[in-house]
């Protein structure tokens, strides 16, 4: 996994802070592949939280504060959340490949 010790704890404190304390952050794309180079961050953040608009300033309070603590940088989220209608097979891919923070 190419992320340190301190990008793991931001981004899990982050998430805990912005969504719930039982948020869970999963890495999944290049970044968890220690032979390559580069590469955003992709993450995959599972929230109990129901309420879209809430759930939208969340994700506006988590980018905010990991910008804030590791400086800009190409950061993808995607947000699970128990009552999302439509879930594209990206989710399950991050769900099933990626590791949890």
């Amino acid at each position: 996994m190419r992320l340190s010790d301190f990008e793991r704890e931001t981004l899990k404190q982050a998430a805990r802070d912005c969504f719930d304390a039982g948020a869970v952050v999963r890495l999944f794309g290049s970044r968890t592949d220690d032979a390559r180079r580069g590469g955003d961050i992709d993450l995959l953040i599972e929230t109990g939280m129901t309420d879209p608009a809430q759930i939208a300033r969340a994700h506006t309070r988590f980018l905010s504060r990991v910008y804030a603590r590791l400086g800009e940088q190409k950061i993808d989220v995607l947000i699970d959340f128990p009552t999302r209608q439509k879930r594209m097979p990206v989710y399950d891919v991050a769900r099933e490949r990626g590791v949890v923070l």
